[in-house]
Parts: C-alpha cells; sequence; structure tokens
C-alpha cells in the first residue's frame, strides 16, 4: 500500500517504496510463471535515490533480482534495432565498462535475442566504435584496437554476422541500415537519439538476456503532462503488443 495520497505529477519520496515492491512482485509472478511477460512504465529514477534506495534503472534492477549477469537493453522501432553495451553510466565511467568480457557476453545476448525473440536467424550486427571516427587507427582512443575490435574477430571467428567498429557517425546511413539487422552502441546516448529522433512515440525497450519477458515504454516520467490527459499512450501500446509476441513465441 501507499504511504500517502498520489496526487498526479507530484513526486513524494515515501511512496517510492511501492514502486519497488510493485517491480519485486511482477518479476515474482513472471518468475513463477503465473504471469508470461512483464510491460513497465516509467519511474522517476532520482524520487527513488532520494527516498534512500539505490536504483540506476529497471533493467539494472531485474538484473539483480533475477541474478543475471550483463543483460541488454535493445530500443526497437520497425526494422531499426539499437542495443547498448552499457547503460545508465556517467560518460567517464563507460571506457572502463568496456571490457573484453562485458561486450563479448553483450554481444552473444543480443544474436540469442534477435533469434529467440524476433525470429532472426542469422542476425547482422553493426557494432559502433566508442571514439570518433571508430578511433582512427588509435590516434583517437584505443579502445577499438584493444577491446572492440578484437572481440569482434573473435564473434566472426565463431561464424557471427558482426560488423565493425565503425563510426557512429556513419552506421545509421541507408546503406548500413539495409545491411543491420540490429546495432549494439557503446553508451546510451550514441545510438539512442538516433532511433527516437525518428520513432518516439513507437519504440519497445526490451531487456534481453533476463530469464523473463520484459518490455517496457521508449520515455521518462513526463511529469509536466501528468494528470493533463494530453500523454501520449503510443509507446506502451507497442510494449505491451510486443510483449504479447514475445511470450507467444515463448510458448510456441
Amino acid at each position: 500500500p501507499r504511504n500517502k495520497p498520489c496526487k498526479p505529477a507530484q513526486l513524494d519520496p515515501d511512496n517510492a517504496g511501492q514502486v519497488l515492491a510493485q517491480l519485486e512482485l511482477a518479476t515474482e509472478l513472471c518468475r513463477a510463471q503465473e504471469c508470461h511477460a512483464m510491460v513497465t512504465a516509467p519511474v522517476h529514477k532520482g524520487i527513488i535515490n532520494t527516498a534512500g534506495m539505490p536504483f540506476s534503472g529497471h533493467t539494472e534492477f531485474l538484473a539483480n533480482k533475477t541474478s543475471t549477469d550483463a543483460p541488454v537493453m535493445l530500443l526497437a522501432a520497425g526494422a531499426l534495432k539499437v542495443a547498448l553495451a552499457t547503460t545508465h553510466l556517467p560518460l567517464s565511467a563507460v571506457p572502463d565498462a568496456i571490457t573484453p568480457y562485458s561486450l563479448e557476453r553483450s554481444l552473444r545476448v543480443l544474436v540469442s535475442g534477435l533469434r529467440s525473440s524476433f525470429g532472426i536467424s542469422h542476425p547482422r550486427i553493426t557494432v559502433l566504435g566508442l571514439n570518433p571516427h571508430a578511433g582512427e587507427n588509435g590516434y583517437m582512443g584505443s579502445e577499438e584496437l584493444e577491446v572492440i575490435g578484437p572481440v569482434c574477430d573473435l564473434l566472426r571467428g565463431d561464424g557471427l554476422s558482426i560488423k565493425g567498429p565503425i563510426s557512429a557517425d556513419t552506421a545509421f546511413s541507408a546503406t548500413q541500415r539495409a545491411a543491420t539487422d540490429a546495432y549494439l552502441a557503446m553508451f546510451h546516448d550514441q545510438g539512442l537519439p538516433v532511433i527516437k529522433s525518428e520513432g518516439f512515440g513507437e519504440i519497445v525497450n526490451v531487456t534481453l538476456g533476463l530469464p523473463i519477458i520484459r518490455t517496457s515504454v521508449d520515455h521518462g516520467t513526463a511529469l509536466s503532462l501528468a494528470g493533463t490527459g494530453q500523454a501520449d499512450a503510443g509507446s506502451m501500446k507497442h510494449a505491451i503488443k510486443m510483449a504479447i509476441q514475445m511470450a507467444s513465441a515463448t510458448l510456441g
């Protein structure tokens, strides 16, 4: 139960605990197979942290609750799909978070998820570089030479269709997109502005690699619209439809 009455657009740290309690219950119901999928609405991370409960996002929360190592956040809008190698981190923390293990894990989870949830038997993945011009042979950064490139080579050696690392500024051209089933961006604001500029309100956020199905909307809490009747439920409708499709595929 809520500690205090809810008022539209008014954040209250006293009710933050209920938000996490709902997530925990939904997770338990899915793990017990009483529910086939979870669809989440946006939450305000700041107010949860203000209440004294560390919370960086649904993806990280669900990974912890399901003991999942490195789930992958994927945003999908029709044929355009963008996954993230790192999620809600400060930019200064991103380079150290991109390790050979984490990158290989993310790519394998992405490939597996595209096969099982989207029916793409041989996924074509385009991997973005971390630095401008994908490091330009080390002149603008060494991560591509030391980490990203070798991991891509390793997976290509396993027969996976992996392209990259390539420069993010040209990766979304029409030619590249025609040859790509999903992109792997190195950080949150590298790939997501592209997909959100094209399909905002129709994008679905999918968490791959979990033992449960979870989809979500592509936007935040939009407090300025709360209680006004002006909010657009389009993304939520798409998230529900995709959860049903994914659950149906899993159930056979």
